[in-house]
């Protein structure tokens, strides 16, 4: 799950990284035999970063002969970054990155298989539906620890005033009561619903899950093979429906991004905004004095409330001279107490299991408990793991749901553009 950065603090990351040369540059031995790692972090908010740091120098204070240099890096800029890092040698021992950007590196042969690196007890604690998010072949190349599923962020207020049946992770709406619901909610003004859609693809195949839409199938002899069953259709079908035929989702909201629905939010133009669970921060920082809000579960399906993740994860170079120490220091801070504490910095959900039971992440405050709830329900994110994903995401599907949503494109053309078009992407990386 890739954040982005707000325009300021994504040029003064890429500054960073310019002035700092070659800082990202694989650790190695000082002079006296002491091992110097590199620990290249994407966290960009004050809480994250400074519970990023002060495990590192929780670290060094612990492990004098293996110390941990931290290197700040950009979510904006991080593949291309990490590409020519490889290329050129110059890569950290620890990388952080999200699953959904490993591919290419793992069969590269960019990042190391951790399978005989890790501990138990890391291995262990995390469930097989999270390894499942970076293990490529044969391998695993990166440890999945921080994730974030999609929540309903709502105004208090105009649900209570609507009368609007409250739903839970125990009983939630279903596609149909969801759209009837934004109905209810659409008075003069407000609009029952924002769809921030700027980039809509992983927002659809992710939350397309809940209603059994898979959309990438994986056959016997390995190849991918793209097919649009009734499943794939609920979700888009009803945000669709939602813009173009009920009028209770802003049409103008459809080119935003998430920051960009808040003051709409705010202003009372929208009751209710599908955001990452991490927007919470932003909410409890931007909203107004005496705004009240709560954040309520995602609609469900025939998949029930399943829904796409790519977790954020820890890799180790493959040319790093130290792979064990670098294990080791992954080890050390996802412990779950430290877990908790990254969780925490970056508003997200662990994926360890002793970490995700801690009641620091059980609190109703800030609608924590609605998000623990919702972990047993992530699913790793359909396209995790297909080759020519990236160019079926950019060149077909973006454009064609941004003139679906619009109503430019009706069902029957969306489904030739991701299907037809699709297959003849992918099968230029399966031959």
């Amino acid at each position: 799950m890739r954040r982005r950065l707000p325009a300021l603090a994504a040029v003064t990351s890429a500054l960073v990284l310019l002035l700092a040369g070659c800082s990202g540059e694989g650790g190695g031995t000082d002079a006296d035999g002491t091992i110097r790692l590199s620990f290249q972090s994407l966290a960009w908010q004050k809480e994250s970063v400074d519970a990023n740091k002060q495990l590192v120098r929780e670290w060094n204070a612990a492990h004098p002969d293996v110390q941990v240099d931290y290197v700040q890096g950009s979510w904006d800029n991080v593949h291309d970054q990490l590409l020519t890092s490889f290329e050129g040698g110059e890569a950290p021992d620890i990388i952080h990155d999200a699953s959904d950007d490993l591919a290419d590196f793992a069969y590269g042969g960019y990042l190391a298989d951790l399978r005989t690196l890790l501990p138990d007890r890391l291995t262990e604690d995390i469930p097989q539906q999270s390894w499942a998010t970076t293990t490529f072949g044969d391998g695993v190349y990166g440890v999945p620890f921080l994730q974030e599923p999609k929540v309903l962020i709502a105004n208090k207020k105009i649900l209570a005033s609507s009368g609007v049946r409250i739903p839970t992770p125990d009983k939630p709406w279903s596609w149909e009561e969801f759209r009837q619901v934004t109905e209810k909610l659409t008075k003069k003004g407000t609009y029952g619903v924002a769809w921030p859609l700027k980039e809509p693809v992983s927002v659809t195949l992710n939350l397309g899950l809940s209603a059994g839409g898979q959309l990438f199938h994986r056959g016997a002899d390995g190849k991918v093979a793209i097919r649009s069953d009734e499943g794939d259709q609920v979700m888009p079908g009803t945000v669709r429906d939602q813009v173009n035929s009920d009028r209770s989702a802003a049409r103008s909201a459809l080119g935003m991004g998430g920051s960009d629905t808040l003051p709409g939010f705010f202003g009372g133009k929208y009751a209710m905004v599908p955001l990452g669970f991490s927007y919470r921060q932003q909410v409890v920082e931007q909203a107004p004095e005496g705004f009240e809000w709560t954040v309520l579960p995602t609609p469900a399906g025939s998949g029930g409330l399943a829904q796409g993740v790519s977790p954020q994860t820890l890799s180790v170079a493959e040319d790093s001279p130290h792979k064990k120490e670098a294990a080791r220091f992954i080890d050390f801070l996802l412990r779950p107490p430290n877990m908790v504490r990254l969780a925490r910095g970056d508003w997200m959900l662990p994926t360890g299991t002793e970490a995700l039971a801690d009641p620091a992440l059980h609190t109703e405050e800030n609608g924590w408990a609605t998000g623990t709830a919702l972990a047993r329900s992530l699913r790793p994110a359909p396209a995790q793991s297909v080759r020519g994903y990236p160019e079926w995401k950019d060149k077909v599907a973006t454009p064609a749901l941004q003139e679906y949503y619009s109503g430019a494109i009706d069902t029957e053309e969306l489904r030739k553009r991701l299907v037809d078009d699709g297959n003849r992407v992918l099968a230029r990386y399966q031959r």
